[in-house]
């Protein structure tokens, strides 16, 4: 049975897409720790991160690099913080937040409420600045 992700990224499911490659899809969390929280999912499903393939995860974090550069450019931040936890959806993933504490990393808070028409101008904004980095797209 196909994951929440994979049906996120065959547009079954409707997301706030930031960008997408050929190998990989980073959009906006629906339930935000901090403004401009992304998840980067591989395209192909496997279920735990370190069993990526090795092209897989030597891919994902030029990737990464790239989306996180974007959100620096958008979110007012110190730098963006990386996480791989991968126990809430059966799909690797890893999460990129913009953060100016570590405090905002944490999981064990509620999440933000953010509008629908704030998620959609935050992707909408990340995802120009996406497409203006010169690097792996």
């Amino acid at each position: 049975m196909a994951s929440i992700f994979t049906k996120i990224i065959a547009g079954e499911i409707p997301s706030y897409r930031i960008a997408e490659n050929d190998d990989f899809y980073a959009f906006l969390d629906i339930r935000p720790m901090v403004k401009g929280h992304t998840l980067v999912v591989p395209k192909i499903e496997v279920d735990v991160f370190f069993e990526l393939d090795d092209a897989t995860l030597g891919k994902i974090m030029p990737f990464c690099k790239s989306v996180s550069q974007a959100l620096k450019a958008v979110i007012p931040c110190n730098r963006v913080g990386l996480t791989v936890m991968g126990l809430e959806v059966p799909h690797a993933h890893v999460h990129l937040m913009p953060m100016n504490s570590m405090r905002e990393m944490s999981f064990e808070k509620p999440p933000l409420d953010i509008s629908n028409d704030d998620m959609l101008s935050i992707a909408n904004a990340v995802n120009a600045a996406w497409l203006g980095t010169p690097s792996i797209q």
